[in-house]
């Protein structure tokens, strides 16, 4: 993940690229949905981990260790992580990785190894880049992100969330039945007019400058005995990672980079059963799951730390045992301490419930860190926190909600005060 701090190469770049292909609306509807292999797995999921790789060293990462799950497939990467559901792709890299550069072999893999040539959505989004000159091939610039993926897809929309001239928000996007490569026709997002999708709903936390005391922990000195992934799993537990979600419903792949940083990749079962708190509704399932997927980059001077999660912590669980969302930031906020951060809620909308989603998580981003509500044992190392040192607490910079065909977004930024 990061970079000696004497690397003749420069800094390192935290902030991710992240790419999500849709084909088509779910796992039900893949073209193989009804004849999986012996272990179950249909679509996306029978392609081979060696196809991935070589379409991973186009975008300049290797696979670092893969966790099997029931619905999904979690890989982590030497730069974040890639993951595999039988009907969606979704691929983060940080660094001056190649992301889009793998969006091609990936539309050609889908289509002659899992009989998928049209894409039902695809959205591609990033934090602004702290060293945007260090970037190579089309991420050199915002513009030539976009361009790219207008040559491949037919139709897309571009969008700037935030301050131009400050922490912001890019995103990319195409609606269903418009997100084909050129020269291949659409499918038709839902030819009965009757299906009613599960709720997609991302959060993201993405965190800058934070305090040394938060950073320390993330850098070690392996030896060539050491098992990485066997220290990284020591210092989830060490740091409160490993309960952001309750053990016992979470399968937790991590490793520690030497000399420094850190990443994991976490499947999450939750039980669906749950009480619709604050406008999502549950899903008739019994049971799902999901993924969080953290990355941090702790050298002073560009730190940052990312936490994204499909999660839906907006819902409240009967047994209270998946954390809402104000509880959610709070986890992950008292970890890394950050003196910047700002936050998105990403969910789809198919009525007016989304609306009310967004607001709900507006309320619970101030709730989360206003105040000094932040949980006690974040510890700035400064001398001049608010109230002579006690809980720390973040002003609001940004707020701004945003309606795109079939999704809403909630964004904000906080910032420290000192």
């Amino acid at each position: 993940m990061a970079q000696p701090p004497d690397d003749p190469q420069g800094p390192f770049e935290g902030p991710e690229k992240l790419l999500e292909i849709w084909f088509s609306p779910s796992s039900n509807d893949v073209p193989d949905a009804s004849s999986p292999d012996s272990s179950g797995r249909t679509g996306l999921r029978k392609v081979h981990r060696k196809v991935w790789e070589e379409m991973l060293s186009i975008v300049k990462c290797q696979v670092l260790s893969v966790v099997y799950g029931d619905d999904m497939d979690a890989y982590l990467l030497s730069e974040s992580s890639f993951f595999v559901s039988p009907h969606r792709l979704i691929l983060k890299t940080c660094g001056t990785t190649l992301n889009l550069l793998g969006l091609p072999r990936i539309l050609e893999i889908a289509a002659t190894q899992a009989n998928m040539h049209s894409v039902y959505r695809c959205f591609y989004s990033r934090k602004s880049f702290m060293f945007p000159e260090r970037q190579l091939g089309p991420h050199r610039d915002w513009k030539q992100e976009v361009e790219y993926l207008d040559k491949i897809f037919t139709t897309g929309a571009a969008y700037t969330v935030g301050k131009v001239n400050g922490d912001h928000w890019l995103l990319y996007l195409t609606n269903p039945g418009e997100s084909n490569p050129r020269e291949i026709s659409p499918i038709d997002p839902d030819p009965e007019g009757s299906q009613r999708l599960p709720t997609d709903y991302t959060i993201e936390i993405l965190m800058s400058d934070l305090s040394a005391s938060a950073r320390a922990p993330f850098f070690s000195s392996l030896s060539p005995s050491d098992n990485p992934h066997v220290h990284a799993a020591a210092l989830s537990q060490q740091l409160g990672i490993s309960d952001i979600f309750p053990p016992q419903l979470t399968e937790l792949d991590a490793y520690t980079f030497s000399p420094c940083g850190y990443s994991a990749n976490a499947l999450v079962r939750w039980d669906n059963d749950c009480e619709n708190k604050d406008g999502i509704a549950a899903e008739s399932d019994s049971s799902q799951e999901g993924y969080y997927t953290i990355h941090v980059t702790p050298e002073e001077g560009w730190s940052y730390a990312s936490f994204e999660c499909n999660v839906p912590s907006l819902v409240s669980s009967k047994n209270k045992s998946i954390p809402d969302l104000k509880t959610l930031i709070q986890r992950v906020v008292s970890i890394f301490q950050p003196g910047r951060l700002s936050l998105t809620l990403f969910i789809s909308s198919e009525d007016d419930s989304a609306e009310e989603s967004v607001e709900a998580a507006q309320r619970a981003f101030k709730m989360a860190l206003i105040g000094g509500q932040v949980n006690s044992h974040f510890s700035r190392d400064t001398t001049s926190l608010l109230n002579g040192g006690g809980p720390p607490t973040y002003k609001r910079t940004d707020k701004i909600n945003y309606e795109f065909g079939g999704y809403d977004l909630a964004f904000a930024s906080f910032e420290l005060i000192v």
